[in-house]
């Protein structure tokens, strides 16, 4: 029997990451865990894993936007999505960003192990219940039209991140190391481009788009 592939878990919940470990030991190597989207790409970097596991909605930076900024920095992990939405926009933009595979976490225990496998062998795995001609016609799509295609900055997807997670202005430029008046400058220029006159428009239309994920 070979080596065991070496497995990087990130969840914001102990109880979730304490259940993939009974699930997954003993078939895998648990190299590391993460509790938010900062500490999954410096972990993914320091350990090179073969396979990341990940939910989508973390603190601080939501998962697909962790895994977009892994691949420019050469991480070439398999990645797969463990998350509670049912949702096409955010299916449609894990896999955009380089997703090997989304579970549903209610599926988890019939479904992530073989996802795993199939990632590691250059495989697709996307949850039974999610698998309908309406998702596979939008997965076909290569282009969308329309606002959906604003280019958001990192500094910007970090900002909008920590505004779905109700932070204040100035909760965020603690948090980013920058001023209150940057933040709210961020702030304004996504309303402009999204075309929406409220803070929690711009969180909403954002939730909508997959940009970012709620608390």
């Amino acid at each position: 029997m070979g080596e065991l592939k070496r497995v990087l878990l990130a969840d914001d919940h102990r109880i979730v990451l304490d259940g993939l470990r009974s699930l997954l030991a003993g078939e895998f190597d648990l190299c590391d865990t993460a509790r938010d989207g900062h500490q999954l790409m410096e972990r993914a970097i320091a350990v090179q894993p073969d396979v990341i596991v990940a939910d989508i909605s973390m603190p601080l930076l939501n998962g697909i936007d962790a895994v977009k900024q892994l691949r420019e920095a050469g991480v070439e992990a398999k990645v797969v999505f463990l998350t509670m939405h049912p949702d096409v926009t955010y299916l449609s933009r894990a896999m955009e960003a380089g997703a090997s595979g989304y579970v549903l976490k209610h599926a988890a225990a019939e479904d992530l192990v073989e996802a795993i496998h199939l990632a590691l062998r250059g495989q697709r795995f996307i949850s039974p219940q999610l698998r309908t001609a309406a998702v596979a016609e939008f997965l076909d799509t290569t282009k969308r039209q329309g606002k959906e295609t604003i280019d958001l900055t990192q500094r910007q997807r970090e900002v909008l991140q920590l505004l779905a997670e109700g932070k204040s202005a100035k909760e965020i430029g603690g948090l980013l190391g920058i001023s209150s008046r940057t933040v709210e400058t961020h702030k304004y220029t996504m309303m402009d481009q999204l075309g929406v006159k409220t803070t929690a428009g711009l969180v909403q239309h954002a939730m909508r788009m997959g940009l970012v994920t709620g608390p």
